[in-house]
């Protein structure tokens, strides 16, 4: 089995973090749009642009599937880019709003979604929660945490002072639904903030959630070769995710 990941940057590499450690595919093709990054304050029609485009790029492989590691483009891309694939095109909104809704029982609990701006104003998550009979939520966008990610701060003063200024209005949440794939390598310090009783739902452990239980994806590979793409500086994204993935 190949796959690709897109990502409009650096943040995808969270979800391919959690396809290693599954060892559910033979190869994976990760591109990173780092030319355009970022795509959160982008408006819907250039998104699709771009996702589109990724499409595009993937043709030159023969992938058995294309995962969309990036919120925003799941948000706003993902059927313009089914129209265009000749694979299967999943993406990590569906995931999350379904491992949500397997994680929290209670349909009353007080979900937190956090993501970028166009992620939020999307409004993809609480539409698809909502569908699943969620009603007490709550969506804040909080772009600051991706430069604050990709500066590589995972704790520290910085961290919690945009704690404070996202958080100080908001009520201590049963669940939070980190909305971006940066979100995951900052997921520590939110837990810390929140206590330990949250329940943070992470973007790469939802897309293994849905291909083991959705799509029978359940064969394990001995080992998976990986290879890195970029739109700008493929050399700096390839360092970042060995650093970040311990290969």
């Amino acid at each position: 089995m190949k796959v690709g990941v897109f990502d409009s940057g650096i943040g995808g590499l969270t979800v391919v973090k959690s396809l290693l450690q599954h060892r559910l595919f033979e190869e994976i093709i990760y591109f990173g749009d780092t030319a355009r990054v970022p795509y959160g304050i982008k408006d819907k029609t250039t998104i699709i642009r771009y996702a589109i485009e990724a499409v595009e790029f993937f043709k030159n492989f023969e992938l058995d599937l294309i995962i969309v590691a990036c919120n925003t483009v799941s948000a706003h891309a993902l059927t313009e880019m089914r129209e265009v694939s000749s694979c299967p095109v999943i993406g990590v909104v569906e995931a999350g709003i379904l491992a949500t809704a397997n994680a929290i029982k209670d349909k009353n609990s007080n979900i937190l979604i956090l993501g970028t701006k166009a992620t939020i104003n999307s409004k993809a998550y609480e539409t698809g929660l909502k569908a699943k009979g969620f009603n007490n939520l709550q969506a804040k966008a909080t772009g600051l945490f991706v430069p604050i990610v990709e500066e590589e701060i995972y704790s520290g003063e910085i961290l919690e002072a945009t704690f404070r200024h996202y958080f100080s209005d908001i009520a201590k949440p049963d669940a939070i639904i980190l909305g971006c794939t940066h979100f995951p390598l900052i997921s520590d310090a939110i837990q810390n903030y929140f206590g330990k009783e949250t329940i943070l739902i992470h973007s790469g452990d939802a897309i293994v959630q849905q291909l083991e239980i959705d799509f029978k994806f359940n064969t394990k590979y001995e080992k998976t070769k990986l290879e890195f793409f970029a739109s700008e500086n493929p050399e700096s994204l390839k360092a970042i995710g060995k650093k970040w993935l311990n290969i």
